[in-house]
């Protein structure tokens, strides 16, 4: 029983040239597309990218708006907790001359504060 060649560099490179002949002769053989499958298939891809595009934007929009009710829940949680001040009795309505006597009465007090 005969051993196992090892074909050599000739040998090698015959084996590539053949396999290279034989994938061209097959890219050649091969049919040639339709032209209405080709715009059908275009087509196709446009409408699944529209879609696509639609989704996403759609996503983006529930995005936004979750985010908006989640801004605007805190918000008014923030404002129900804030406390809310018992309502201020009016105080008594002074004039200009009665706003002048208290404050140099106060300017007075400073200036003996200060002595």
């Amino acid at each position: 029983m005969a051993g196992y060649k090892v074909p050599d560099f000739n040998e090698r490179a015959a084996a590539s040239r053949a396999a290279r002949q034989e994938a061209l002769e097959k890219l050649r053989n091969r049919p040639v597309a339709d032209p209405a499958v080709i715009a059908e298939r275009q087509a196709a891809k446009a409408a699944r990218e529209a879609a696509a595009a639609e989704r996403r934007a759609a996503r983006q929009r529930e995005a936004e708006a979750a985010k908006a009710a989640k801004l605007a829940a805190k918000a008014a949680a923030v404002e129900a907790a804030k406390p809310v001040p018992p309502p201020q009795p009016p105080g008594p309505v002074l004039d200009a001359a009665a706003l002048k006597a208290a404050r140099d009465a106060r300017y007075a007090a400073r200036k003996a504060r200060k002595r």
